[in-house]
C-alpha cells in the first residue's frame, strides 16, 4: 500500500514537471487554457461564462498573447486558436463561445461599413453595385429555382371575423407539392364617413398592402401584440397580411418541429411571402399598387430586409430591432444560406441600402445588437439615400432603454411611418379597439390542417 502512494506521488511529481517544462522555449511555452484565462481574470478583474468545453485543451505561447494595453485584444488572441469567441455580458462578465459566422463585434461591422463605403461615392456607382449583389442573393438563396415549381391552385380561406373597423380571415395557400403557407389577412372595414374621408385625402378609394412577416416571439402570429399591430393598420386603413414562419404555428404540424433550424427556412419564408403577395395583388383590385409595404420584427426584420432586395414592388419598408452590420440573424431562417457572400461579402445595412430612395424607417434600441443603429448603421444609410437627394425619406426611431421586443412604443413608430407615408387615418390608431382571438378563432384553417395531416406520411420529408 506505502509503495503505491508512493508510486503515485512520483507519478505526480513527474507530470507536474512535464508540464511546468512545457511552459519554456523547448514547451512553446505552453500553458493550460485554464491556468492562462484565470491569469486574465486576476489581472483584469472579470470573470468568464463558458459555452464551450474547455477540458485538457492548452496553448502554445500563452503569455505572448496577452496584450497588457487591451483585454479584449488579449481575449481575442487566445480564443480563435480554438475556434472561440468572446462576447462582453453585463458588468464584468465575458461569455466564451463557439465561432459563429453571422455575428461579429460592432467594431467589425464598423470596419465592414468603412469597406462598402469605399464601392461607391455616388449614385450611380452604387447602382451598378446594386444589381448585382441583388442577382447574386437571388442565386445564393436560391428562390428562382422554387419559384420555378410552385403549384397553382386555389387559396383556402377561412370564415371572416368582423371587429370593430376590420375584418380578419385565414389563408392557406399551395405552394410547393403538398407544402402550404398559413396566413391571416386583416382587412379595413371602415364606416361610409371613415371611406369618404380617406377618399378625399388619398384621391383614391383603394387599400394599402402592407406584409408582416413574423419574427421568433412566443405564440407567433397568434400572439396579441401582433395582433394589436395588424389589427391597428386595418383599422387605420391598411390591409395586412402575416403568415407562420416555417416550422413554426401549423407549418410546424406540416414541416416537423426541427424543421426551422434548417436552411431550407430562409428560402421558403421568402418564398412564402412571394406567393401571398402575388395572391393578393392578383385577386384583391382593391389594392393600391403604389402603396405596398413590409414590416417585421427580429428575424421578421432580418425577413423584411431580405423582401426588400428581392421584390421592387415593395414602396415603403420598416425592420424593427434587427438591422446591424455585425450581425445578420442567428436563426437559419436569416442566414442559413450564404447570401451575405455575395458582391464579395456584404452586410444587412447595405442590403437595405438598395431600398433608397424609398422612404425607410429602422427602429432600434439600447439592449440587443441594434444599439449601434445611430451611430455606425443608420449614418451609412443616410449617406446612401444623400446620393438620392432623399435622406428624408430615411429615419431611425432609437429607444435606448428598451430591450429587444416589439413593444408599444415600436409600434407607434411604425403607426406613425406609415401614416405619413402611406395616408393612412391617424384618428384611428387605437390598440383598445383590437379584439385578442386566440387560434380558435382561426377554426377552419387549423381544422383543415389537422385533417390534413393525417394524410402526411412524414412530416419531417422535407428537411
Amino acid at each position: 500500500m506505502k509503495k503505491s502512494i508512493i508510486c503515485a506521488l512520483i507519478a505526480i511529481f513527474a507530470c507536474n514537471i512535464s508540464l511546468s517544462a512545457q511552459n519554456t522555449f523547448a514547451g512553446h511555452y505552453t500553458r493550460s487554457l485554464h491556468d492562462i484565462m484565470e491569469t486574465v481574470a486576476q489581472r483584469w478583474g472579470v470573470r468568464f461564462k463558458y459555452n464551450v468545453d474547455t477540458t485538457g485543451l492548452r496553448l502554445p505561447y500563452a503569455d505572448f498573447r496577452v496584450r497588457p494595453y487591451s483585454l479584449e485584444e488579449t481575449l481575442t488572441n487566445i480564443c480563435k486558436y480554438f475556434d472561440f469567441n468572446w462576447w462582453k455580458q453585463n458588468g464584468n462578465l465575458y461569455k466564451i463561445k463557439p465561432y459563429e459566422y453571422p455575428r461579429r463585434h460592432v467594431e467589425e461591422g464598423a470596419k465592414m461599413l468603412a469597406y462598402l463605403s469605399t464601392l461607391y461615392s455616388d449614385r450611380q456607382q452604387h447602382e451598378a453595385r446594386r444589381d448585382s449583389v441583388r442577382r447574386e442573393v437571388r442565386a445564393r438563396l436560391g428562390i428562382d429555382s422554387m419559384m420555378a415549381k410552385l403549384v397553382p391552385c386555389k387559396p383556402v380561406l377561412g370564415k371572416k371575423i368582423v371587429c370593430d373597423g376590420y375584418t380578419v380571415q385565414s389563408v392557406t395557400i399551395e405552394t410547393l407539392p403538398g407544402e402550404h403557407v398559413f396566413g391571416t389577412i386583416y382587412t379595413p372595414h371602415p364606416d361610409r364617413v371613415t371611406r369618404q374621408r380617406w377618399s378625399k385625402a388619398w384621391g383614391t378609394t383603394k387599400y394599402p398592402l402592407i406584409i408582416c412577416p413574423d419574427g421568433h416571439f412566443s405564440g407567433g402570429r397568434f400572439r396579441p401584440d401582433e395582433q394589436q399591430r395588424l389589427g391597428t393598420y386595418a383599422r387605420m386603413g391598411a390591409i395586412c397580411v402575416d403568415f407562420d414562419i416555417y416550422g413554426w404555428g401549423l407549418s410546424e404540424q406540416e414541416y416537423g418541429a426541427n424543421s426551422h433550424q434548417t436552411d431550407r427556412a430562409h428560402v421558403i419564408q421568402a418564398l412564402n411571402a412571394e406567393v401571398l403577395l402575388n395572391y393578393m395583388l392578383d385577386s384583391h383590385n382593391d389594392i393600391d399598387h403604389r402603396r405596398i409595404g413590409v414590416n417585421g420584427g427580429s428575424g421578421g426584420g432580418s425577413h423584411t430586409i431580405l423582401l426588400t432586395v428581392l421584390d421592387d414592388r415593395f414602396t415603403a419598408a420598416a425592420p424593427t430591432v434587427n438591422l446591424a452590420s455585425h450581425f445578420d440573424g442567428g436563426c437559419p431562417c436569416e442566414s442559413g444560406r450564404p447570401i451575405m457572400l455575395a458582391g464579395g461579402g456584404t452586410c444587412n445595412p447595405e442590403l437595405l441600402s438598395f431600398f433608397a430612395p424609398k422612404p425607410l424607417q429602422v427602429v432600434s434600441d439600447g439592449s440587443d445588437w441594434t444599439a449601434s443603429v445611430p451611430s455606425l448603421e443608420y449614418p451609412f444609410l443616410q449617406r446612401i439615400y444623400g446620393f438620392y437627394d432623399a435622406k428624408d425619406k430615411v429615419e431611425n426611431v432609437h429607444l435606448p432603454n428598451e430591450r429587444h421586443d416589439y413593444g408599444p412604443n415600436k409600434r407607434k413608430a411604425n403607426y406613425d411611418f406609415f401614416c405619413r407615408v402611406f395616408g393612412l387615418d391617424r384618428t384611428r390608431c387605437d390598440e383598445n379597439k383590437i379584439k385578442i382571438l386566440s387560434t380558435n378563432g382561426h377554426s377552419r384553417q387549423a381544422l383543415w390542417m389537422e385533417k390534413r395531416t393525417h394524410t402526411i406520411h412524414s412530416p419531417m420529408r422535407h428537411q
